[in-house]
């Protein structure tokens, strides 16, 4: 029997609608990564925000995103639009303190993605819940 990542099964999502976001991309690569989530996070701050993160594996990028509010003003802090992608996902939850949490991250998402077929055409997607709480997203076909 193997062991799961996961300290309660997947479950399947379904996210209605695509969600507007403001966005940087990097390289999908550990060094880059580390580099451009404190800047982002300093760019648009964390107070009422919901942090997500995108990785396009066809295009080996790695985008940080949160959804954009009324007040946001994205071109003035040097970000781009984009858009979190709605549909059918496979959802698996992290549990547990940084940076212990973000060493399980490429597991989870193998271990999701060996589950069920994937939907290449979207995100792999990260939601940091809180500090300690991390879902992991994998599009699957409907």
């Amino acid at each position: 029997m193997t062991t799961s990542v996961f300290p309660a099964p997947p479950d399947r999502i379904e996210r209605p609608d695509d969600v507007t976001v403001m966005q940087q991309t990097t390289v999908d690569e550990l060094a880059q990564i580390q580099q451009l989530w404190p800047s982002f996070e300093k760019l648009v701050g964390l107070r009422g925000r919901k942090m997500y993160a995108q990785i396009d594996v066809r295009e080996n990028t790695y985008t940080v995103c949160t959804p954009v509010k009324e007040d946001d003003r994205p071109g003035l802090l040097g970000l781009q639009l984009g858009t979190l992608p709605g549909g059918s996902y496979l959802r698996g939850r992290l549990v547990g303190d940084p940076p212990q949490i973000y060493e399980r991250i490429s597991d989870g998402m193998a271990e999701l993605e060996a589950m069920l077929p994937v939907d290449d055409t979207r995100p792999l997607v990260e939601f940091y819940r809180r500090h300690d709480q991390i879902e992991l997203w994998v599009p699957i076909r409907s």
